[in-house]
């Protein structure tokens, strides 16, 4: 069984991850490494107040060494629904085990489909890298949308973008429904933002196989762009559906100057994901690293907006987007 270990260098770290025995290819084998797996590596048991012993003692004897693997499966997939963590994951050759509730539970406040309205982006906006924007409420206000973190964009993109709205006296940045992706890009677009580098998060490590062992708050600083800069007032469009690295890019621009957050708390997904394999060729991804704003509160639940902004479904059938709305009239008030 190969267990991936993210090594970092922490001063004064003495203590160290015990690798655990390898267990049989079996059934029962398999099952007793995921659960060691989490036991020793996920971050959250504490935080979440998992009993993660209870959760052994009411799977282990549902695991029959004669249960096909579609059953198998199943099962481990539903042990691991227990996390309620959308980063947890069980790989195999034929399934991906998921957990939705995260989101699935609230309100969407979002529709694709209003986004098209000549209102907002319409059918003839830009895109580049992504990055979908037009100007907006009579050429006064920029707006971007940017559904995904795993597509990158340049400096010079971000440059071309923001010299658009050149003329306008504010900026929506409409991260609804963007999954994540790079967290390094989370960084990038926080960065033309701020005035000076800011430490805008914390990050901890495991040390060690208990549940509470955890190296000490390593700051995350988001950088100041030295080219780059956007000083005019911004709202971050945000809901459920923004989770892990976008959940970051919300986290970094609550501390920017300038910038509120409206809409519903974001998705979560705080926790830094690792890879494990079990001895029957599985992979399970969880949250082994845990991820904290500014002030030292996790983030696991994701960020609670500045503006609780819900999309109304008499707006909507009306064609307006209740959130951009309320986002304009924040910024134009100004």
């Amino acid at each position: 069984m190969k267990i991936s270990i993210f090594i970092v260098a922490v001063v004064g770290l003495s203590a160290c991850i015990n690798e655990p025995e390898i267990p049989s290819n079996t059934n029962k084998g398999n099952f007793e490494a995921l659960w060691t797996i989490i036991d020793t590596r996920y971050c959250y048991l504490e935080y979440k107040k998992i009993n993660w012993d209870s959760i052994h003692a009411v799977y282990e004897p549902r695991v029959l060494n004669s249960m096909d693997k579609v059953a198998f499966f199943d099962l481990m997939g539903e042990m691991l629904a227990e996390l309620k963590d959308g980063h947890v994951n069980l790989y195999s050759d034929f399934n991906t085990s998921r957990y939705w509730k995260w989101y699935t539970d609230y309100p969407d406040n979002f529709s694709a489909k209003l986004l098209t309205k000549s209102r907002y982006l319409g059918s003839n906006y830009m895109s580049v890298s992504g990055l979908r924007y037009n100007r907006i409420a009579n050429n006064k206000v920029g707006y971007i949308y940017y559904p995904d973190f795993s597509v990158s964009f340049s400096d010079v993109h971000m440059y071309n973008v923001l010299t658009t709205f050149s003329n306008c006296d504010a900026l929506i940045i409409d991260v609804r429904n963007n999954g994540g992706g790079l967290l390094s890009m989370a960084e990038q677009f926080a960065s033309y933002f701020f005035k000076a580098e800011t430490i805008t998060g914390y990050m901890q490590h495991k040390t060690g196989n208990g549940h509470a062992d955890f190296s000490k708050p390593e700051a995350l600083r988001t950088p100041s762009h030295s080219k780059i800069q956007w000083e005019r007032p911004v709202v971050v469009l945000a809901n459920r559906r923004s989770y892990s690295s976008t959940n970051s890019f919300i986290s970094r621009m609550k501390q920017a100057p300038n910038v509120q957050i409206l809409g519903d708390t974001s998705g979560g997904g705080g926790g830094l994901p690792l890879s494990s394999e079990l001895p029957n060729g599985w992979m399970v991804r969880f949250s082994s690293s845990p991820m904290f704003d500014a002030k030292m509160q996790h983030t696991e639940f994701g960020v609670v907006p500045d503006v609780a902004v819900a999309l109304l479904e008499s707006d909507e059938n009306a064609g307006i987007d209740t959130l951009i709305e309320a986002a304009i009239s924040l910024l134009i008030s100004k």
